[in-house]
């Protein structure tokens, strides 16, 4: 019977130290994507530069 529990135990204990892994992973892969879209984020903000030089530009030349 104690030997039972004991098992029963065990198998919680690694069923809990797979879920910790497996949420650390999940917190890994958010960070990233959370990066990623910063990286989006100041790609746009040229773009509008760009944009606006442009328009400078063609002002300039009309």
């Amino acid at each position: 019977e104690k030997k039972k529990k004991k098992k029963k135990k065990e198998k919680k204990e690694k069923k809990k130290k797979k879920k910790k892994k497996k949420k650390k992973e999940e917190k890994k892969k958010r960070k990233k994507k959370k990066k990623r879209r910063k990286k989006k984020k100041k790609k746009k903000k040229k773009k509008k530069k760009k944009k606006k030089e442009k328009e400078k530009g063609v002002s300039k030349v009309g």
